[in-house]
């Protein structure tokens, strides 16, 4: 055995191992995972929209490169000689020239073309929709504020990168987007015509708009992006994740699976996620510019469609009657002004809203448990609130479309759209509140009688009764593990303390706003302090 051991220590070191001692001597990488390598991380589908959006962006940074090196962000008109015969001889731009070249002279290039714009549809998606898991559960709160600013600065930036990218070939349908754009830049006051000199190098359209535009596309919005992924995921890795409410677990620790496991499941998750956005781009055709045809200023596409994400500021344009005024001797085109500041705020307020229930409900304590929508009423109704605004606005942009598949009036439609967008976000706020405290009541109806069986008893004095089984822990622990707050009223003045202490109207309105935004206005939606004792001194939890 002593031999053996002799022989162990002077065991010559493999190369791969002086190169791992060398790069950790210097980088310390191997003790910085091995720090977090046991780091728990729960696991959820909903935890996998996040994992969507660092993929599709990943995807789109690599076909972006190889778009790049066949692509000539100019507007120098060449006259056409590829392959697609019905264009053959007119004159065109280098940029779009060099898209047909791309689509239909590179190998693989169309393929590449359309996974980089299906990727990029997928990228705001799943931000939007991961940014909605955020918000209705709550995961944005303390200490969470900045990473849920960081994503939110990345939905916009992937917007404003899929328009910017979206107008690079130079084609008539992105030229009619770019048209309104332009419009839109010019109802700004004041600072309006200076905004569109610089965007477009002069007049519109100018003749350095695709140079710039592609400057923006490929270099400042991706590096913009790259740092701000960046600060969220260490942001994210430094506060651990959020976790949903069950057995165990709490503020203070994180159940889920090891390091090892879940980058294994994420890596596999990746190339699911490719999978799925090489398959749409090859049976799914997307943007084909030469159905389109080069851009014309003198020429507008029929039935011109933005991509998804922007269809709620076409839709607001669409609809916006079209009124101007005069002030100070200077006319304010009413009709592009006030959908962009509408649709401004409609993503300001969602950028800002963290702060602002922080502020509404007094919370200032760290949350690291996700909350149940249903348990959050005002939250959950505002959100279906702008979800249903920004649906109606979509509506809008396809208000031509509409018409003619439904063979109705496109005035007809509009005007639709138009009571919708103030009609249809008050009904989703109040049919979801009432929803959300119908569903507290009946979780409130389990906690004290037990889940219905279906059997009906009858008792001695001939009363039919339905059969209650107590509910397991796991599910009671679900349906109690949030903070019960307590009802307007159950207390006298004098015992109050907090936010509400005092007489004076400014302490008395912030008082109301923190209970009514958690629905304490309607007691029967939770139980009440006395029963909340006795149900948690039945059941342990």
């Amino acid at each position: 055995m002593g031999g053996g051991s002799q022989d162990s220590e002077v065991r010559p070191r493999k190369k791969g191992e002086k190169v791992a001692e060398w790069a950790d001597g210097r980088l310390g990488v191997y003790s910085l995972v091995r720090a977090r390598a046991r780091r728990a991380f729960p696991d959820h589908w909903s935890f996998l929209l996040g994992e969507i959006c660092l993929y599709s962006f990943i995807i789109i940074v690599v076909t972006g490169v190889y778009l790049t090196l066949y692509f000539h962000p100019s507007m120098n008109e060449v006259e056409y000689q590829g392959s697609y015969a019905p264009l053959r001889g007119q004159m065109v731009s280098e940029a779009f020239n060099s898209t047909m070249h791309i689509s239909f002279e590179v190998r693989g290039g169309l393929l590449i073309r359309q996974a980089h714009h299906w990727a990029a549809l997928v990228f705001v998606a799943a931000m939007l929709v991961h940014m909605m898991r955020v918000f209705f559960t709550g995961a944005f709160r303390k200490p969470r504020e900045l990473t849920w600013v960081f994503g939110f600065l990345l939905l916009i930036l992937g917007m404003f990168g899929g328009l910017t990218g979206y107008d690079l070939p130079d084609d008539l349908l992105s030229g009619t987007g770019l048209m309104v754009v332009h419009g839109t830049l010019l109802s700004i006051p004041i600072v309006g015509t200076y905004l569109s000199m610089f965007l477009f190098g002069g007049e519109f359209p100018g003749n350095d708009l695709v140079a710039r535009f592609h400057t923006i596309h490929v270099l400042i919005i991706p590096a913009l992006m790259v740092g701000l992924l960046a600060a969220h995921l260490l942001l994210v890795l430094y506060h651990r994740h959020t976790q949903y409410p069950g057995p165990g677990r709490s503020n203070k620790n994180v159940v889920g699976l090891p390091l090892k496991v879940r980058a294994v499941k994420s890596a596999g998750f990746f190339f699911l996620v490719a999978g799925v956005i090489f398959v749409m781009a090859a049976v799914a055709q997307i943007n084909p510019v030469w159905l389109y045809g080069p851009y014309r200023p003198d020429q507008v596409s029929a039935g011109s469609q933005p991509d998804w994400y922007m269809g709620v500021a076409d839709g607001l344009l669409r609809v916006m009657p079209g009124w101007e005024i005069t002030f100070w001797g200077h006319t304010l085109a009413l009709d592009n002004l006030i959908p962009l500041l509408v649709g401004g705020g409609l993503f300001l307020a969602m950028g800002a809203y963290p702060f602002i229930e922080s502020w509404v409900t007094d919370d200032d304590s760290e949350q690291h448990l996700l909350d149940r929508p249903r348990n959050r009423p005002v939250r959950t109704a505002l959100g279906v609130a702008w979800i249903s605004f920004y649906l109606v606005a979509l509506i809008g942009a396809a208000n031509d479309i509409i018409a003619i598949r439904f063979h109705v009036s496109v005035n007809a439609v509009t005007w639709a759209v138009r009571i919708g967008l103030f009609v249809a976000p008050v009904l989703a706020y109040v049919i979801t509140k009432r929803w959300a405290l119908g569903l507290q009541r009946r979780d409130r109806d389990q906690v004290l009688h037990g889940r219905e069986t279906g059997i009906i008893k009858r008792l001695p004095h001939g009363e039919f009764v339905e059969v209650h089984e107590p509910l397991d822990q796991e599910h009671l622990h679900v349906l109690t593990q949030h903070v019960q707050y307590e009802p307007i009223g159950s207390r006298p003045a004098g015992d109050r303390e907090g936010p509400d202490a005092g007489s004076g109207l400014a302490r008395r309105l912030h008082a109301w706003l923190s209970r009514s935004f958690y629905g304490e206005g309607t007691q029967i939606a939770k139980p009440t302090a006395q029963e909340y004792k006795e149900i948690t001194s039945k059941h342990g939890t």
